[in-house]
């Protein structure tokens, strides 16, 4: 699992406010529909940035609680959104969200769910959570989309494969419309936000990946330092002489609730 540090979560507070992930967050955005008034979870709330935005877009009539298990993390959120009274930051988890039953009419998570063990149980505890006809919004990327050139394809997916194991799933973009239509949801919409970069921007998505896949398999000793250090530096040669490309594939899937589960 990846751990997010001080220095991790500087570089975070970077890339997130780039176009790239502004982007995805946008589309989160746009498919949850925030209005005056309205009762928002997002969970894995992360530095706050969503956070804020939608506190912005329901008003002091409304609600948004902001739910994330790293202190690390949150701590930004809680900076970040302290001039809205109608926010919350609470500590938790996406399969043990601290809030009743039935209290919130929407609820959004941005690349939470590619990190846990249990989704079915995360989806269950999210339809707990919400009203009937309550909206659910998902966005994670799917790895299987990934393009990214290298004059070693072989050395680059050992990096990817060794990235891989800080997930829990790497499709689970996919997996979504059945896991949430088997717990109490219709599955509305799905949404694509293609990410495509060929100058790697010093904001963009795949500059993050760099850092912290370099960071992460020399950490946990998945490649030879050197074998990682190559690596880097051949991305950044590529991006130096214009052969840089990177592309991934991130999926909002939006869903509404009809039906209570069974205790």
């Amino acid at each position: 699992m990846l751990q997010f540090d001080d220095e991790t979560t500087r570089l975070l507070e970077i890339v997130y406010q780039g176009a790239d992930v502004t982007r995805r967050r946008q589309a989160s955005f746009d498919a949850l529909r925030p209005i005056s008034g309205d009762i928002i979870v997002d969970i894995g709330c992360g530095n706050g940035l969503l956070t804020a935005e939608l506190a912005r877009a329901v008003g002091s009539t409304g609600k948004v609680v902001g739910i994330d298990p790293s202190d690390t993390m949150t701590k930004p959120a809680i900076d970040r959104c302290g001039e809205f009274e109608w926010v919350s930051i609470l500590k938790g988890t996406a399969g043990e969200l601290p809030l009743d039953s039935a209290s919130a009419e929407k609820a959004v998570s941005v690349q939470v769910f590619e990190y846990l063990d249990d989704v079915p149980g995360a989806i269950r505890e999210a339809n707990r959570v919400l009203k009937p006809g309550g909206k659910l919004v998902i966005g994670d990327i799917h790895l299987d989309s990934l393009v990214w050139f290298s004059d070693d394809p072989e050395r680059m997916d050992r990096m990817i494969n060794a990235w891989d194991s800080h997930f829990s799933e790497r499709g689970v973009s996919a997996l979504l419309p059945p896991i949430m239509r088997e717990n109490g949801f219709i599955v509305d919409d799905i949404r694509p936000v293609v990410i495509v970069d060929f100058t790697l921007k010093p904001d963009g998505l795949a500059f993050m990946m760099m850092q912290l896949m370099h960071r992460y398999a020399i950490k946990n000793q998945f490649l030879p330092e050197e074998e990682v250090q190559a690596w880097l530096k051949e991305q950044q040669s590529l991006a130096i002489a214009g052969r840089f490309f990177y592309s991934i594939t991130h999926f909002v899937v939006c869903g509404t609730k009809v039906s209570e589960l069974l205790k």
